[in-house]
């Protein structure tokens, strides 16, 4: 991220029982940012998806594998984004061949949305595969003027 801007980092096993700590921390920041509690709990959404995708399909499951979530509000003095980073150890996948949970034969399924999520309540989602090997999810939510 960026040495302009506040930053908090967690490095966790691949457990979901430590989803809601990266729950608590995403909310608090939210809160620091200004947000509002609709966009808090939205952005919380986004957060906990990424982080479910990252330890059920990037890392299968391996509590030998790490997950990685990065929270940053830039720059420093008068935050004007709020942006978090997700890294896995996995494979990676290719964002572009994720199926559409709008298709009609998706509408239904219980999963698959956790990317649509992402993209619907962040400004800017980008899914690629991190230069260090697994997947890197950044999202960013802008922030009113010194938010």
């Amino acid at each position: 991220m960026t040495s302009e801007g506040h930053l908090v980092r967690i490095d966790l096993p691949s457990s979901f029982d430590l989803l809601d700590i990266v729950q608590l921390l995403s909310d608090r920041i939210s809160a620091i940012a200004g947000l509002d509690d609709d966009t808090t709990h939205w952005v919380g959404v986004s957060v906990r998806e990424s982080v479910i995708n990252a330890i059920k399909h990037g890392n299968r499951e391996n509590l030998a594998k790490r997950v990685v979530v990065e929270f940053s509000l830039t720059p420093r003095r008068r935050p004007e984004e709020f942006a978090v980073r997700v890294l896995d150890e996995g494979e990676g996948f290719d964002p572009d061949h994720v199926a559409n949970p709008l298709d009609p034969e998706n509408v239904l399924k219980s999963s698959g949305r956790g990317i649509f999520f992402m993209r619907s309540f962040m400004d800017d989602v980008q899914l690629q595969r991190a230069p260090e090997g697994g997947m890197e999810v950044r999202m960013m939510k802008k922030l009113a003027a010194g938010g």
